[in-house]
């Protein structure tokens, strides 16, 4: 058995506690919804971000694969996962995990505002929505319905993003 050997205290990192109503965090609207990054990976040291994602009834992203991990933990609703084409609903007080490179999207199918944290390891999704989204002022804040010709600046900007953050966009 190898002996067991933990690095010493980094004392350059510090102790995050973060309030989700703190108004210097980023509040981005991305397709309707609404995310705060609560961790990025600069506070992480690149080992993942925390995001608490407002996703409205009817909301969530098409479906998609990256190459990291994500954990999404419902505080609110439900959440409908599709999964390597399988279909599956989650409810407030579960957690979900979606394993890198598995084709996967989400859908709100609970006639209500969902509230969730979604986990990324590592870090770098929370760049990409910085990228495509836009601000908005809190993470209660409604984010802004799109024309249909924004939608799709949006999902062209989405595209061409894509790449650089290891994601794949695929076809409904």
């Amino acid at each position: 058995m190898p002996e067991l050997t933990i690095p010493a205290d980094d004392p350059n990192r510090q102790l995050s506690i973060v309030d989700p109503d703190d108004p210097s965090l980023q509040h981005l609207a991305v397709v309707g919804d609404t995310y705060t990054v609560l961790l990025s990976g600069a506070q992480t040291a690149g080992r993942f971000c925390l995001i608490d994602m407002k996703v409205p009834d009817g909301g969530g992203p098409g479906p998609h694969r990256h190459d990291f991990e994500e954990t999404f933990h419902l505080l609110e609703g439900e959440i409908e996962f599709t999964f390597r084409g399988q279909k599956s609903v989650a409810k407030a007080g579960m957690t979900v995990n979606i394993p890198a490179n598995a084709p996967h999207s989400f859908k709100n199918v609970s006639g209500a505002d969902v509230r969730m944290l979604c986990l990324c390891a590592p870090a770098g999704q929370e760049e990409f929505f910085a990228r495509v989204g836009a601000p908005v002022e809190s993470r209660t804040a409604p984010a802004p319905k799109l024309s249909p010709a924004e939608f799709g600046a949006f999902l062209g900007k989405a595209a061409a993003l894509a790449p650089e953050f290891h994601t794949e966009l695929l076809k409904p």
